[in-house]
């Protein structure tokens, strides 16, 4: 029988001994900063990505070549079983090879856009009167009739805009990140497949999409011409007008215009003006295979090298910039972290896998499918047997801006070993551990079924305003400053997951959902 001095010691031993194994290797740490200060890759990465093979709907060659590089530069750095692993349907391809748009009249002017996705090529260059119709109900449609025939069509009024007050761009102030620290009540309980249903793109008030588009292509109606959005000063943001399901009729040619063209239009049509544009769009689709794949890449653990720790970020985009900020820069720092500890020849427990999934923009169908063939299915929670060698998932998707902390997504219980191992990042900004769940991106369904999925507190820079979805998203708005220190954070909290002892705490086993009826994809 043991003592009661030695059943004291041994109780006020153990949570030192916890805490032991959740204080960071700070060796291990000041080696990873120096590789990644001092041999940085990433901007490479982001210049490949965004530069040279953006942008990269999911199902396109420009895809394509994105994965193909990806796979070629993680088996340059000595990862290992790199492939493409697919899944699908998904559905056709789409890109555009040709835009242009001008004002002919009243005075030529350059009108800045692109094409929306999904949608048809113009025959080619076609010069036509613009037209504003607005109908609230599907009755207003017979006063157009025999009318539209050879037109360009608006159907939004356009909008007045405010003079800019706020600025561009920010960094997450100290007091906003000790709000997300303190902030002690959990997220409350919402659906997560309520949150998945979208609208649909804008159309006039009760007047269903598709019934419109019929119409306007009955009519004859040449092309349609809609404004950014959101936004101004030059910003396109609006991806797309058709669906990629093959059995659907491509729409018709679609373009979204800067705001500040756009109302010069309607501002001309209201004032009786004679206006004439002149549009060209050459659009490609892709559907010889209605699979898509996701991009997988490995560092081989030691004596638990069957149990997974997962980095991520989404390779697919949309098509108005370049998709530097959304996700190149995720891809990059993924892509940086993983050459980070292969470089420094880290031997770890666990293995470190790399997912660069497709089509998060679709609706993170490709982080879905991929829990569903090796965890769970989120409508049944029947288990794989892969599901309890996960320890977890960490997440960059929320622009170019550095990472200030973490969410905790509700699991309190990983508070005090994700607070042990940032605080030596505290110097380059890193102070934030937060209890709320966040969502939009593909560390959402891990979370879903149980499984420890998190997204990084970033820095908002100018994501929200200026880059998300819009032809802003290009090369020049991701600081290279910024993915370095996001690199290293990620290399160290990787490290760190797969070297612990124990796997880190998961919250209780989540119920079946029922199927949504939509995969759209949550917004941000």
């Amino acid at each position: 029988m043991k003592s009661r001095s030695c059943i004291v010691l041994t109780l006020l031993t153990f949570p030192l001994l916890v805490w032991a194994q959740d204080t960071a290797d700070l060796n291990v740490v000041h080696r990873i900063k120096a590789e990644a200060y001092g041999n940085s890759k990433v901007m490479e990465h982001v210049f490949y990505l965004a530069d040279v093979y953006g942008p990269h709907l999911p199902n396109t060659p420009a895809y394509d070549q994105a994965a193909d590089w990806a796979i070629k530069r993680m088996q340059e750095y000595g990862l290992v079983n790199a492939h493409k692993e697919k899944w699908g349907p998904f559905g056709r391809g789409w890109r555009y090879t040709r835009f242009s748009a001008h004002l002919i009249e009243p005075q030529y002017a350059p009108l800045i856009g692109y094409p929306l996705a999904w949608t048809e090529s113009t025959k080619g260059v076609v010069q036509a009167e613009p037209v504003l119709v607005q109908v609230a109900t599907e009755q207003d449609l017979a006063q157009w009739k025999g009318k539209l025939k050879g037109k360009i069509v608006l159907t939004d009024p356009g909008r007045q805009l405010s003079v800019p007050t706020t600025p561009l761009g920010s960094r997450l102030t100290d007091a906003e990140l000790e709000g997300d620290v303190r902030s002690g009540e959990p997220s409350l309980p919402q659906s997560l497949f309520g949150l998945l249903k979208m609208p649909p793109a804008a159309a006039p008030a009760g007047v269903p999409r598709d019934k419109l588009e019929r119409f306007f292509r009955e009519e004859g109606v040449l092309a349609l011409i809609q404004p950014s959005n959101r936004g101004d000063s030059g910003l396109v943001r609006a991806p797309k007008a058709g669906s990629r399901d093959v059995k659907a009729p491509l729409a018709l040619p679609a373009v979204a215009l800067t705001i500040e063209h756009y109302n010069r239009i309607v501002r001309l049509i209201g004032m009786k003006v004679p206006v004439r544009v002149e549009l060209q769009v050459e659009t490609q689709v892709f559907d010889k295979s209605l699979d898509t794949y996701n991009v997988i890449a490995e560092i081989p653990g030691g004596r638990k090298k069957d149990e997974v720790v997962l980095i991520g970020a989404h390779l697919d985009t949309w098509q108005g910039g370049t998709g530097a900020t959304d996700n190149a820069a995720g891809c990059a720092v993924m892509m940086e972290a993983a050459r980070i500890l292969k470089a420094l020849n880290l031997k770890m427990d666990r293995t470190i896998r790399v997912a660069l999934w497709s089509a998060e923009e679709q609706g993170l169908l490709g982080s879905r499918a991929y829990i569903k063939e090796h965890f769970a299915d989120p409508d049944t929670m029947v288990l794989k047997p892969d599901y309890g060698k996960l320890a977890a998932y960490f997440n960059y998707d929320n622009g170019a801006g550095r990472i200030r902390g973490i969410n905790l997504q509700n699991n309190d219980m990983v508070r005090p070993i994700f607070t042990a191992w940032l605080e030596p990042f505290r110097d380059l900004g890193v102070s934030a551990v937060g209890i709320r769940s966040t969502g939009s991106t593909d560390h959402w369904f891990f979370d879903a079924v149980g499984l420890p999925g998190f997204q990084f507190i970033q820095d908002p820079l100018d994501y929200g305003t200026r880059t998300h979805h819009s032809n802003m998203d290009v090369y020049d708005h991701v600081p290279p400053g910024d993915l370095v220190q996001s690199a290293a954070v990620v290399a160290s909290m990787a490290y760190h997951t797969a070297m612990r002892e124990q796997m880190l705490p998961r919250k209780p086993l989540p119920k079946p959902r029922p199927k949504p009826d939509s995969a759209a994809k949550p917004g941000r």
